[in-house]
């Protein structure tokens, strides 16, 4: 009897003893925009060109941003068009383009934490609503309000923040959604700013947003915040750049956050033209307020900064003399470059 069991269960011991194949490690990779020749360019994690894909942006658009997620091989492309924004779906690994929404204009919000779909706003001036849309092009509608202008996926699963006003002269407020939006509850609120580009700390404990003034001003100077998942602790870290679509991101590690500083705060123009803004990189230490200066612009503007997975390099566009280039900061030596000659934007890394 007992020779029978053994016997019986050989081939699951050695079943269960067989060496399992790791998956291959993740690749770091940056893709870039390059305006001419059009096409999006691949960047080894040490700036070795790899490759690039033909991407002509439509007549009548502008590119308004790249968006890629944590890890995945999908870009979210969002483009200004006649009648509004458009979100296209870059596939990296086949170079093919889709369009998500067509009937109507469509705004990026966030990718969700699994990669697997975005976050968009659609139809604004007509049903705006908000849609989970999957790369495969299944779409859900979210059931949160209409108004809502800004949200970020949490790393629990069908987790996140959304924030909106409910008109100029009310301020914002900031909740978060459990269950696909089916339950919700208020983390926070100001009478008084626009709470935006809400970030959740890779640990999922913290959350860094930038308060906007509720003003008519385009361009205003906010503030850079950071508060507990729960809505408790909030206090303010430092002075940032807002109204021109700056979001502050997190280090790797979760201890430090990188966010465009405008340095001529009184200069009133600078109020009305992003043409008239000079801003530079800053770091903030989370715990001890301490800022570090990583850009030193005294003309021009930088724009959002994006950390490498390692959390050693900043990919950041900065306009200078009405020429967009891409450069790269080297936060070990302090030494920052252009990536590419020609003109270029909207850096974006990518595990894959």
């Amino acid at each position: 009897m007992c020779r029978t069991s053994f016997l019986f269960l050989l081939p699951y011991f050695f079943l269960s003893c067989t060496p399992q194949t790791p998956p291959p490690p993740l690749q770091t990779t940056l893709y870039v925009y390059r305006f001419d020749p059009p096409s999006f360019l691949e960047f080894s994690e040490d700036f070795q060109a790899l490759g690039e894909t033909p991407f002509t942006i439509p007549p009548s658009c502008g590119l308004f941003n790249v968006f890629s997620p944590p890890i995945g091989k999908f870009i979210a492309i969002e483009l200004s068009c006649p009648n509004g924004q458009t979100v296209l779906f870059l596939d990296t690994a086949t170079n093919s383009v889709t369009q998500p929404i067509a009937d109507s204009d469509s705004h990026f919000l966030a990718w969700a934490f699994d990669e697997s779909a975005a976050y968009l706003k659609v139809d604004s001036l007509g049903s705006p609503r908000v849609v989970r849309v999957s790369t495969d092009g299944r779409q859900d509608v979210i059931s949160i309000t209409e108004f809502t202008y800004d949200l970020a996926a949490s790393s629990k699963e069908a987790e996140f923040t959304f924030s909106f006003s409910r008109g100029m002269g009310q301020g914002s407020e900031l909740w978060l959604a459990k269950r696909g939006g089916n339950v919700v509850e208020q983390l926070y609120a100001d009478s008084f700013n626009y709470i935006s580009y809400a970030r959740y700390s890779p640990d999922g404990s913290q959350i860094a947003f930038i308060k906007i003034p509720d003003t008519q001003t385009p361009f205003t100077v906010g503030e850079l915040w950071v508060m507990d998942s729960d809505g408790s602790n909030a206090h303010k870290l430092a002075d940032a750049d807002a109204g021109h679509g700056y979001a502050a991101n997190w280090s790797p590690d979760g201890t430090k956050l990188a966010f465009v500083k405008r340095e001529n705060p009184e200069d009133e123009r600078a109020a009305r033209s992003s043409e008239a803004l000079i801003s530079n990189i800053y770091i903030v230490d989370v715990q001890s307020g301490a800022e570090t200066q990583i850009t030193h612009l005294d003309e021009g503007r930088t724009e959002t900064p994006s950390w490498s997975p390692g959390g050693n390099t900043l990919a950041f566009n900065a306009v200078i003399n009405d020429r967009m280039n891409v450069h790269i900061a080297d936060l070990s030596t302090g030494a920052i470059r252009v990536l590419i000659e020609e003109s270029s934007c909207c850096p974006a890394w990518m595990r894959k």
